[in-house]
């Protein structure tokens, strides 16, 4: 088989593109979600990744016809008519020439190399395939956030963005929280939700510019490590957990913990960057906005291929349009959900 390089790059995606819409008929299983603005079918075979896709979205009601639609192909050797996925052939891999390459000919791509997984997207047809060696070849991290590339592409095509961030909130009002592993952002957003406040997601979630900040739910899933876990006294409210995932972390859903209804939007008011003090008690100061961005937009841009201008504009943009803080954070989860609690219902008044 030709092996891919960076000329022949976006034929070998049309191509890919063609030959998994071409075996519509084959797939054995289609799932549909609907999330905000968007009403996803994929089409897929049965295993871990089916039902990633089936328990992994939080789903938006109420999106009926008027709904964007996007369909996404996720294909193998094993559906009839699907190839073999190509291997690149050209050294070194450089991520910004694959996806500039990829733009100049409308389209949008990913590749992981050590399992020659492929990932393309059209966005004027609102239409991508994920190709892979077989079912369960796919990279650790998918099922946590399943397809999260092409619902990237495809909000971004709109001015929206997957941020790679945590949120709480009260009363429909809420926080973004931002800051790279181990800062206690996820900690941060499991001790409010054990503790009365909202959450629209604790990792990637979808903000909206248009008309003031709000953040929407995309994945339903929470991810703790075992310190936390102890911590936060989870093996005692959750009924069954999984084993650690490729990060060591325990995954689980939001509706775990908590089961009152996930907001169907927050509308944010602040940006916090959490940071473990060591303190007994949690405290908020203002941070500047470059810090601020510092915090949340390397992240969400390196873990999110291709649309990497837009993406800092983005983050420039929503950094401007919100105050931004420090949150300290003390060493008791009541405490922290309290302090948390007390500033948004203050802001918000």
């Amino acid at each position: 088989m030709p092996k891919v390089t960076l000329e022949n790059l976006a034929d070998y995606a049309r191509h890919v593109l063609a030959q998994a819409e071409s075996s519509a008929a084959h797939y054995p299983l289609t799932r549909t979600v609907g999330l905000p603005h968007l009403e996803l079918t994929a089409h897929l075979s049965a295993g871990a990744l089916a039902d990633a896709v089936v328990h992994g979205f939080v789903a938006a009601p109420g999106n009926g016809a008027a709904a964007n639609t996007c369909r996404i192909f996720v294909a193998h050797p094993g559906v009839d008519g699907i190839a073999a996925p190509a291997s690149w052939g050209q050294g070194p891999f450089t991520e910004h020439a694959f996806a500039s390459r990829l733009a100049e000919a409308g389209l949008r791509g990913n590749h992981f190399h050590d399992l020659d997984f492929w990932q393309f997207y059209d966005p004027d047809r609102r239409l991508g395939v994920q190709l892979m060696t077989a079912d369960d070849r796919f990279p650790p991290w998918e099922p946590g956030a399943p397809l999260r590339p092409f619902l990237h592409w495809e909000y971004a095509a709109r001015g929206m963005r997957l941020a790679h961030a945590g949120t709480l909130g009260v009363g429909g009002k809420g926080i973004l929280l931002a800051g790279s592993g181990g800062a206690g952002k996820s900690g941060t957003v499991v001790a409010g939700l054990l503790n009365g406040l909202d959450s629209v997601g604790d990792d990637y979630v979808l903000i909206d510019l248009a008309g003031g900040p709000t953040a929407h739910p995309l994945f339903a899933t929470l991810k703790q490590d075992p310190a936390g876990f102890e911590r936060l006294g989870l093996e005692h409210r959750l009924k069954s957990y999984g084993p650690l995932n490729w990060q060591g972390k325990h995954q689980f859903r939001i509706d775990d913990i908590a089961a009152r209804p996930i907001p169907a939007r927050l509308d944010i008011i602040a940006l916090m960057v959490p940071h473990i003090s060591g303190d007994e008690a949690s405290s908020i100061m203002p941070v500047s906005r470059k810090e601020a961005m510092i915090a949340l937009a390397p992240s969400g841009i390196s873990q999110m291929p291709g649309e990497r201008e837009s993406g800092f504009r983005f983050f420039s943009d929503l950094t401007r349009q919100l105050p931004c803080y420090q949150l300290s954070l003390g060493t008791h989860p009541q405490e922290i959900a309290g302090t948390i609690s007390d500033f948004i219902m203050r802001s918000s008044a």
